[in-house]
């Protein structure tokens, strides 16, 4: 610290302090440890050199100040150790005046940190929202963060719980395709996030964590709170480093952002306590983004992209299925279909993708799909999958020739060899092929009637199913039914895991929504942490979340964390007091069901007590009422729907 102005600041009212008694207490910034010895008011700094102990929480004993933690001792008045030692601290001048105990400090210069530096680059190479927790492994980057939120240049959202905040940041990503930081502490901090960390190193979305750690001088014998990050952390990230100073702090900021977003996925700094505070270069090193990512785009070779158009000209019932990575491409996707007059079908991950009710959309395909997408499919004489991972819940047909597009080369044929597998980017792919004098499609006028007449008679099927009622609650069909009607044409849902969420895949029908889900890591209770992820982003997009009781009661006080910050999110919650997949799953076993039963709180009211708002619904008559006041709610909402979990 650089000192310039002496200041006097008043820290204790005049005998408030007994005799022979410490206390701690705040000059500006500064803790001092206030002391009463024989008659006399001392003023020492409050923080032992030993490991950090506060010496204000310790007492005097036989004239020395004793540190709570380890006994190392000081001189009341002087700040001085026992003969033969040299820990000592600083004194402070102090005054007892008739209006309080003043304390002389020199005035603080805040002198930038490696950790101002980390900040710096991180903001310059776009990353600006950060959902975390602070505590005391990881002040020093919060520190810095602080001034960068003051300066305008980051947003930061304090959560309940860490592995909130990377659910978000994976929302977060999953919408917008940038990265977003989840930041927490050493130890349980740290491996709170890595649940949320896993679903982003699946899904294939750039997230950043950011974790504190012990001190190095303890790091390895295994101290209070330490984990080997490192190892915690190797098989959820694409990269990560441990910070151990300022000479690369900056580089490794850089290469933290550009691995994740280069090769979509988690990246993870390992921050030790210390380091974080250390000095920072002088001057900080330039770091830009400009010259060192590359555009994306990959064009297939050409003899490659001529083998699957021999294929695209020659089918007379060519089929296109539309995976999470073809999220960005739907212009090109939609001009493709339209000139080659192929039905669409969609894996769930790519629900909405192209809005329902166009005449091509055939819906989702496999366990969350429904029978428009199947029966386009099984009919089909060549599939074209674009960004799409064959999972085995998706269930593309082995059986078909297929032409296989991915930016991601470990994808293409991963499960099963396909006839064409194309390399590359989906836009580029799909203009290749139009843009070439060799593409020929033929005209397939049947295919507008046929996906006309399997939606009517889907229709007439969830109709059936409408009229199915209990006295338990509403049935799936209606609800899904309302809430195609009512949430807003251009709304982002983030969906949870379970039953709701197989609902939502057959009986929601798309229009510009924006789907947002745990894919292949299916974890429950990730709707509502995504929804804040995806309202920090800041479309100005209405932001829904549906989920099941057994899901958000996983991260239910994060509700809190949106009337906090104001978060204009509607949660629909599907209430059935039970985890009805699992007894689903136990039933088809041939088992009882066991322990699948939940004890809830009237969500509605749950949502008042937080300092939000709620209606609890358990019949038709009421739900659009209710669903129109909770969308249109500016704040966040819960609209419980009390449901019979045998009628999904």
């Amino acid at each position: 610290m650089s000192t310039n102005n002496k200041n006097w600041i008043k820290v204790a009212e005049k005998g408030e302090l007994p005799a022979e008694r410490v206390k701690t207490v705040f000059a500006g910034k500064r803790q001092i440890c206030l002391t009463h010895h024989k008659g006399k008011i001392g003023a020492i700094e409050n923080i032992c050199p030993h490991q950090g102990g506060p010496l204000g929480e310790g007492q005097i004993e036989n004239g020395w100040v004793i540190c709570p933690w380890h006994a190392y001792e000081y001189h009341p008045l002087t700040g001085e150790p026992p003969d033969g030692f040299d820990d000592r601290v600083q004194a402070y001048a102090v005054e007892e005046r008739e209006d309080g105990i003043y304390i002389c400090t020199d005035e603080e210069k805040r002198e930038p940190t490696v950790s101002n530096q980390m900040v710096n680059v991180m903001t310059d190479w776009g990353v600006d929202t950060v959902f975390g927790m602070v505590g005391h492994s990881n002040l020093g980057f919060a520190d810095a963060m602080h001034q960068a939120e003051k300066e305008g240049k980051l947003k930061y959202y304090g959560i309940r719980h860490e592995g909130a905040a990377a659910f978000a940041a994976s929302g977060y990503a999953k919408l917008t395709g940038k990265p977003a930081v989840c930041f927490g502490i050493a130890g349980p901090g740290a491996t709170n996030m890595i649940t949320g960390m896993w679903d982003a190193h699946v899904d294939n979305v750039p997230l950043l964590a950011l974790a504190g750690q012990v001190n190095t001088q303890v790091m390895g014998p295994g101290t209070f709170q330490e984990v080997d990050l490192n190892a915690a952390f190797s098989s959820v990230t694409r990269w990560q480093q441990t910070v151990l100073g300022a000479k690369n702090a900056s580089d490794l900021m850089a290469l933290a952002i550009k691995h994740a977003e280069v090769e979509h996925g988690p990246t993870a700094l390992i921050l030790p306590d210390e380091v974080q505070k250390l000095s920072a270069l002088d001057p900080m090193p330039e770091t830009p983004r400009k010259g060192r990512v590359a555009a994306p785009e990959i064009a297939p070779p050409r003899d490659e992209l001529d083998k699957a158009i021999t294929l695209i000209n020659k089918s007379k019932r060519p089929c296109i299925i539309a995976g999470k990575g073809a999220i960005g491409f739907e212009h090109e996707l939609l001009a493709f279909a339209e000139t080659v007059e192929a039905p669409i079908v969609t894996t769930f991950k790519a629900k909405g993708i192209i809005p329902d009710d166009h005449p091509l959309v055939c819906g989702v395909l496999g366990r969350s799909g429904i029978p428009v997408a199947s029966i386009m499919m099984g009919t089909a004489d060549l599939l074209i999958t674009f960004g799409a991972s064959f999972s085995v819940h998706t269930g593309v047909a082995d059986y078909i020739p297929t032409i296989q597009v991915d930016r991601d080369r470990m994808t293409l044929g991963k499960f099963r060899p396909v006839d064409v597998p194309l390399w590359g980017d989906i836009g580029v792919t799909i203009n290749q092929w139009m843009d070439s004098s060799n593409f020929q499609p033929l005209s397939h006028d049947y295919v507008k009637k046929e996906v006309a007449s399997r939606w009517k008679n889907w229709r007439t099927e969830k109709e059936r199913r409408r009229q199915e009622q209990s006295d338990k609650g509403l049935n799936s069909a209606t609800l899904f039914d309302v809430l195609s009607r009512t949430i807003p044409d251009d709304a982002i849902i983030a969906v949870d895991v379970g039953n709701n969420t197989y609902s939502f895949g057959r009986y929601f029908e798309c229009k510009k929504q924006s789907v947002i889900m745990s894919g292949y890591l299916g974890s429950i209770g990730f709707a509502f942490p995504a929804a804040m992820g995806a309202w920090a982003a800041g479309t100005g997009r209405k932001v829904v979340a549906i989920a099941g009781d057994g899901g958000f009661g996983q991260y239910m006080a994060e509700f809190n964390t949106a009337v906090k910050y104001g978060m204009d999110i509607t949660l629909i919650l599907l209430n059935n007091s039970e985890l009805g997949k699992i007894t689903k799953e136990f039933r088809a076993d041939k088992m009882d069901e066991w322990h699948t039963s939940l004890s809830n709180p009237n969500f509605a009211v749950y949502a008042l007590n937080c300092g939000g708002a709620g209606i609890r619904v358990s019949n038709e008559d009421e739900l659009e009422h209710a669903l129109k006041t909770g969308l249109k709610n500016p704040g966040p909402f819960i609209v419980e729907c009390i449901t019979d979990s045998k009628l999904i």
